[in-house]
C-alpha cells in the first residue's frame, strides 16, 4: 500500500559557482528539481531539510536559510499527495555528491543557462506541446519547481 502523504514538503537550494544543484527524478513525478522531500515524522521542515538533502545527495548542510514558504498544488505517488505546504531553503552545504540510486538518475550543478533551458521545455509541456511518453524520457524542470523558480526570480 502507499505511503500517506503528510502534503508538507522541504526543497534545498544548493549553489556552488553560479550553479544550482539538481537531480533527475528516477520515480514520478518526472523531471530535473532541487533536492526536496516530505518531512515524514522530522521534528521540523529544518530537520527535514538536511536528511532528504543527505539522503539524496549525499551532502552534509551548513547553514540554511528560508527562501519562501506556501501552498502548491502539485502531485507526488504518496496517497492523498495532490498539494504541498513547501519550504524553500537556501543551503550552504559542503562533501561530494552521491546520489541516491534508488531515487535519481543524476545529479549535478546545473549553470543558468542550463536551467532556462530546462524551463523552457516544462512551459511547452505544460502548454501541451510535449507528451506524457516524451516527457518521462526527457523532462524539463518538475512542474511545481517550475513556478518555484519562477518566483524567486531564478529563471
Amino acid at each position: 500500500m502507499a505511503k500517506k502523504c503528510d502534503n508538507k514538503s522541504v526543497g534545498m537550494l544548493v549553489w556552488r559557482n553560479g550553479s544550482l544543484l539538481l537531480i533527475e527524478r528516477k520515480k514520478p513525478p518526472f523531471g530535473f528539481a532541487p533536492p526536496a522531500g516530505h518531512i515524514d515524522g522530522d521534528n521540523s521542515f529544518e530537520e527535514s531539510a538536511k536528511r532528504e538533502l543527505k539522503e539524496e545527495v549525499g551532502l552534509e548542510a551548513q547553514n540554511i536559510k528560508l527562501l519562501i514558504e506556501g501552498r502548491k498544488e502539485n502531485p507526488c505517488r504518496r496517497e492523498g499527495g495532490s498539494w504541498h505546504y513547501w519550504k524553500i531553503y537556501q543551503i550552504e552545504a559542503t562533501g561530494e555528491i552521491k546520489r541516491s540510486e534508488d531515487e535519481a538518475k543524476q545529479a549535478f550543478f546545473c549553470k543558468k543557462d542550463d536551467l532556462l533551458l530546462l524551463a523552457s521545455k516544462t512551459k511547452k509541456y505544460l502548454d501541451g506541446g510535449i507528451g506524457q511518453d516524451d516527457w518521462k524520457k526527457s523532462p524539463g524542470l518538475e512542474p511545481v519547481w517550475y513556478e518555484w523558480l519562477k518566483e524567486l526570480k531564478i529563471i
